[in-house]
């Protein structure tokens, strides 16, 4: 874990109790303001309310306001036995035919990989219907966990076709699912995707460390290679703090 990384004194020096301002925006804006500016690097994680209010004069109620800013303009998360800590910063990605632990990469983040749950069993009739199988057949059912720099960011529940059931939870905590499958000699060249958005589960809301019910941005995705033949398909869900779609749009 972390060690606290307790803030410079003189960062708060101007916070003025007879200003108009609320105290709690003073603080948020110069804690905003040292994250910016590297002070608070990421992963830093930061003093508890109680001992940064003990040590500024301020109410505790003020403290957490300042900080609940900061969460919601996805800078800090709150996380279960470690505390408020810093973070890269909201993700944003493209509606490209890539994969998140490739997204993550090439932004600098460090993702990580946990398997939940990794199965061989009889695809269900919507699984079939998006593979383009008879229900029954045999299909890979995997979901997991994909942290980025050690921060919860995303559940991923992904079923594959009858050829691709030997794929291990090793290799997909080792590598991305998408370069497991070009490895394999697949080519992605199209997928059908839906995006929305959605109340968490009480499960997703553990796995994200976030409130229970609070909202998560939500993708389906079914993948198709150069044959035409479904590869992939994927029902993921997503920190909204934390994580955005950028879309290019063009009049045609």
């Amino acid at each position: 874990m972390p060690a606290e990384h307790p803030l410079p004194r003189d960062l708060f020096d101007d916070l003025d109790k007879t200003s108009p301002v609320p105290l709690y925006y003073q603080l948020a804006t110069r804690l905003e303001q040292a994250i910016r500016d590297d002070i608070l690097p990421p992963g830093a994680r930061l003093e508890n309310e109680i001992a940064l209010g003990q040590r500024l004069g301020l109410s505790r109620p003020t403290v957490r306001r300042a900080i609940q800013e900061l969460v919601d303009k996805g800078l800090i998360v709150r996380r279960r036995g470690i505390g408020t800590q810093v973070v890269h910063g909201k993700v944003t990605r493209n509606v490209d035919l890539t994969s998140l632990y490739e997204d993550l990469s090439r932004s600098g983040q460090a993702p990580e990989t946990r398997v939940l749950s990794h199965e061989v069993r009889p695809a269900t009739d919507d699984e079939a219907e998006h593979l383009t199988l008879a229900a029954g057949d045999p299909v890979l059912h995997v979901v997991r966990l994909r942290l980025a720099d050690d921060v919860p960011l995303a559940v991923l529940d992904n079923t594959l076709p009858t050829e691709f059931t030997d794929i291990t939870g090793d290799d997909l905590e080792a590598r991305g699912l998408y370069q497991l499958l070009r490895e394999r000699g697949v080519t992605m060249r199209i997928a059908n995707q839906r995006i929305g958005a959605r109340e968490a589960t009480a499960e997703e809301s553990e796995l994200l460390e976030i409130k229970r019910n609070a909202a998560v941005l939500t993708m389906s995705r079914t993948a198709f290679d150069t044959a035409g033949r479904a590869v992939e398909y994927g029902q993921h869900c997503y920190r909204p703090d934390l994580y955005s779609f950028e879309i290019t749009l063009v009049d045609r």
